[in-house]
């Protein structure tokens, strides 16, 4: 798959699958706009090797869940790397062992602003920024298995991650008419900082390892090969698509 004179706009990007696709993006030809939240050390990595691929990286620091601050992000990007033909929005917050009935509403408000109303800041100023060059494109949302199965003392998680691959479909639909594609990615449980209080327990990791048929944690790489897949012409005919890379645990829930 080649990216050449691309430019894509990869948010989270400061470890894990956004800083993999970053990179791997980068490798194939394109520019890459990457954004992070707090951690600096991070993306100065992810812009390392975007860099080392020959490639530019415009770093942005961005709260995806404020729509002024992504506004802003997007008026940069176009002034300064020009306009995108991808976007990744792949930023996200986890969350866990927290019943319903014990939530606090700032708990709650906060991982439905940053996983689900994140994504959909991000994308509309895309949309107007590739509306005006007369369309085309691709969004890729980066969601999680979270849609597809229960999740007890984190149902916020799920809820936003159910509604992104709704927005997902809502949107292919919307944008038909202007050849920007929309799909999604759901993984399953991969090796990142987010997921690292699980790997540093050997019982719980044996435990969620059994549950996968393959009986092994993806690793960001993997993740960021399928939204290269989507995010390019190779997928052109792919629209409204979740496509679920998890070693097989929403196959296998059923019967766990």
């Amino acid at each position: 798959m080649s990216f050449t004179d691309t430019r894509a706009l990869v948010t989270g990007a400061d470890s894990g699958i956004g800083q993999a696709t970053a990179e791997l993006l980068a490798r194939a030809g394109a520019d890459v706009a990457i954004t992070y939240h707090s951690d600096a050390d991070g993306i100065r990595e992810t812009a390392a090797r975007v860099e080392a691929a020959g490639r530019r990286a415009l770093v942005l620091q961005l709260d995806v869940g404020d729509p002024a601050a992504v506004t802003a992000a997007f008026d940069r990007i176009g002034s300064e790397l020009g306009t995108l033909d991808i976007l990744v929005a792949n930023a996200g917050q986890a969350m866990s062992g927290i019943p319903v009935a014990e939530m606090d509403d700032a708990v709650l408000e906060r991982i439905l602003r940053v996983n689900l109303m994140g994504p959909l800041f991000c994308a509309r100023p895309f949309i107007k920024m590739r509306r005006a060059q007369g369309g085309n494109g691709k969004i890729v949302f980066v969601s999680s298995v979270a849609q597809h199965l229960p999740t007890p003392e984190s149902a916020p998680y799920g809820m936003s991650k159910a509604g992104l691959g709704s927005l997902c479909r809502s949107l292919s639909r919307e944008l038909a008419e202007d050849r920007i594609n929309v799909n999604n990615v759901a993984p399953g449980l991969i090796e990142t900082p987010m997921t690292a209080d699980r790997f540093e327990r050997s019982e719980v990791l044996d435990q969620s390892l059994e549950r996968i048929p393959w009986h092994r944690a993806g690793q960001p790489e993997e993740i960021a090969q399928a939204i290269l897949y989507l995010a390019s012409d190779a997928a052109a005919y792919v629209t409204g698509h979740t496509l679920v890379v998890d070693g097989g645990l929403t196959m296998q829930w059923g019967g766990a």
